[in-house]
């Protein structure tokens, strides 16, 4: 007859340690994951709305050109003049002709800013600038 030691249950042994590491880079990932935003994204810009705008692409391959409500362009991040900005457009078109030129001009902004930053754009090359807009809800 076999006799079971009461002890054989209490050597089962569960290692959490490699589960909780686990868990642990996963949230060290995803904070880092989520936190990694372009700076043009970031800028405080109130985008104006229309009805049959398309979706924000985060793309990579774009070019974000923000215009403030003062008028004033930003790559970026950093304010630019005009020189610069044509410039910067030859440069990006020299090397990827399908670059891809966005404008996010601020609501507040005369047409007449965003028009001319428009017009750089042109100016330097860009085909088919892109402005963008939030959906109307």
């Amino acid at each position: 007859m076999l006799i079971k030691n009461a002890d054989a249950a209490s050597d089962l042994h569960i290692d959490f340690v490699p589960m909780v590491d686990v868990l642990f880079n996963l949230l060290i990932f995803f904070l880092i994951a989520t936190s990694m935003v372009q700076a043009e994204r970031e800028m405080r810009i109130a985008l104006p709305k229309a009805a049959s705008s398309g979706p924000i692409t985060a793309s990579l391959r774009d070019l974000v050109i923000n215009v403030n409500a003062e008028g004033r362009a930003f790559v970026g991040g950093k304010e630019v003049d005009d020189a610069t900005l044509s410039q910067m457009l030859k440069t990006a078109l020299m090397t990827n002709p399908d670059q891809k030129v966005s404008v996010r001009g601020d609501r507040a902004a005369t047409y007449a800013s965003v028009a001319h930053v428009l017009d750089v754009c042109k100016g330097a090359g860009a085909q088919q600038p892109y402005l963008e807009t939030v959906p109307v809800r």
